[in-house]
């Protein structure tokens, strides 16, 4: 039994994680939106100075997830690289090494808005790359918010969070948001903000704090 909040997707059970990833346990399969690989690097090639270690920050979580959850795909939801400009030695080589570590994983990509500027991953990684909706059984895996036609969407692009605000003081959590015939994740990059959220009827949200999932209540 999780300890974590799961809901009900068109029959499929997802399991939110507090590291702002999905679980599909059913499937083995971990679901991560808006990663943004080699982010931080091109704010570097733009002169703004930004931290190092942002990709590989990344890859430890990932990897961490996969073996606690004994993972055998991972699904990537848009955005896996930043911009031409964060194609950097770097980065791609620490995508490389951790690949080769994980040779047996499925990677599957489903193309987003910045993945159409930056380029597909290198041939080298081995990633199933798909247009969006991308269906798996009863859910329809996208980047962008929509709805799907006898499928429950699974989607990302906005990297939502939930402003909450107590006794002159305030917190920005990112958030999942499930809806009838949605759900949307968090960003999953440590480097790529977030945009402020408001409940909205028929919705239900999610906190995503530092080890727990914690419902917004009504």
């Amino acid at each position: 039994m999780s300890p974590y909040p799961s809901f009900d997707a068109a029959g499929a059970t997802l399991t939110m994680l507090p590291e702002r990833a999905l679980l599909w346990r059913e499937r083995a399969m971990l679901i991560l939106a808006d990663v943004h690989f080699g982010k931080a690097a091109a704010f570097r090639a733009g002169g703004i100075p930004v931290p190092h270690g942002t990709t590989r920050a990344n890859l430890d979580l990932i990897d961490t997830l996969v073996q606690r959850h004994a993972v055998r795909h991972v699904v990537f939801l848009g955005d896996f690289l930043h911009a031409r400009a964060g194609r950097v030695a770097g980065t791609l080589q620490a995508l490389a090494r951790w690949r080769s570590c994980n040779a047996g994983l499925s990677l599957t990509l489903v193309r987003g808005n910045h993945d159409h500027h930056a380029g597909d991953p290198p041939e080298a990684l081995a990633m199933e790359i798909v247009d969006e909706p991308w269906r798996v059984g009863p859910l329809a895996f996208c980047h962008h918010p929509q709805t799907v036609d006898g499928a429950f969407a699974i989607v990302g692009h906005v990297h939502p969070v939930y402003r909450l605000a107590a006794a002159g003081d305030a917190l920005r959590l990112p958030c999942f948001v499930v809806d009838g015939q949605w759900a949307m994740l968090p960003a999953f990059g440590d480097f790529t903000g977030g945009y402020r959220i408001h409940a909205q009827p028929g919705q239900r949200i999610f906190l995503a704090a530092d080890d727990c999932v914690l419902p917004l209540p009504d």
